[in-house]
């Protein structure tokens, strides 16, 4: 199987960071015997881009051209971090922070210019863009990286976007029913006063019962939620049981709460982003 890796490059000599669209290895197992990948890089600050590579064993890419480039007013100025949703029917949606002509965060939406194409080359940006913009008391300089979104029992798609509010991390929780319109909860999903700015957040359900991993979209009795979050130079993560009907997410321990401060690595580790693999059914970060 080739999975692929969509993502952001950095710095002058093309430096891979912040791999952000690994879910599309699921979409490439119908076509192609491998697996899709994508940082975001950039050459200098208004370039920053997604970069795209492909590969049979997660250990060995090969680099393709950019799927997703400056362009547009809405992301001239970079088209930084954001994730991978596979929508029913098994097509893939990015979700990307634009950094737009006035230098402020917006996010954006991508999809496939040609879905037989089995390694995803082009990629199309929506003629609805900007999707989410920072109104409401958001900062527009700490409002990004759209996590992959899940689907509920309503049918309505959710998503969040790191930010800061008076001073405070948090998550912003966003709804659709058509991926394309969306609309900005009347509450985050969760918030700290203990943290800044979340950056390159992810939110995905974990079993209590079983070992596999789950797709971002299983909700139960059985399940629970971990939310990690970027700041302070490190990914702390925390756990807690999510209400689907209401929206609410309810923590075990909060983060810089515990004497233990879960991170996911104690060494030099920021940004990350993990997705789920149907095929051995497995969360890979």
């Amino acid at each position: 199987m080739a999975r692929s890796s969509l993502g952001k490059w950095s710095s002058v000599a093309d430096e891979p960071a912040d791999p952000n669209g690994e879910d599309l290895a699921n979409v490439l197992q119908r076509n192609l015997p491998s697996t899709l990948s994508s940082q975001s890089t950039w050459c200098c600050m208004g370039d920053i881009s997604w970069g795209h590579s492909i590969s049979y064993d997660l250990v060995n890419w090969v680099h393709l051209d950019y799927a997703i480039y400056p362009s547009e007013p809405y992301d001239i100025n970079g088209c930084w971090s954001g994730s991978v949703t596979i929508l029913s029917g098994g097509n893939p949606a990015i979700l990307y922070t634009g950094n737009n002509f006035e230098n402020n965060q917006v996010q954006n939406l991508a999809v496939p210019r040609n879905l037989s194409d089995p390694c995803l080359r082009e990629w199309v940006k929506s003629p609805y863009n900007p999707l989410m913009t920072p109104v409401g008391g958001i900062d527009p300089k700490q409002y990004g990286d759209p996590t992959v979104a899940w689907l509920g029992p309503d049918k309505v798609w959710r998503t969040i976007i790191g930010s800061q509010i008076n001073g405070h991390g948090t998550a912003l929780l966003y709804r659709s029913k058509t991926f394309s319109n969306w609309t900005r909860g009347e509450n985050p999903l969760h918030f700290s006063n203990k943290t800044g700015m979340w950056e390159c957040p992810d939110y995905y359900p974990v079993s209590m019962s079983v070992k596999n991993g789950l797709d971002t979209s299983v909700q139960g009795r059985c399940t629970k939620h971990v939310l990690k979050a970027s700041f302070r130079d490190h990914d702390y993560y925390i756990i807690g049981k999510y209400d689907v009907q209401t929206d609410k997410y309810i923590v075990d321990f909060d983060f810089m709460d515990s004497g233990e401060q879960l991170r996911y690595d104690y060494g030099i580790f920021y940004a990350s982003k993990t997705f789920y693999d149907s095929a051995k059914k497995r969360q890979i970060l």
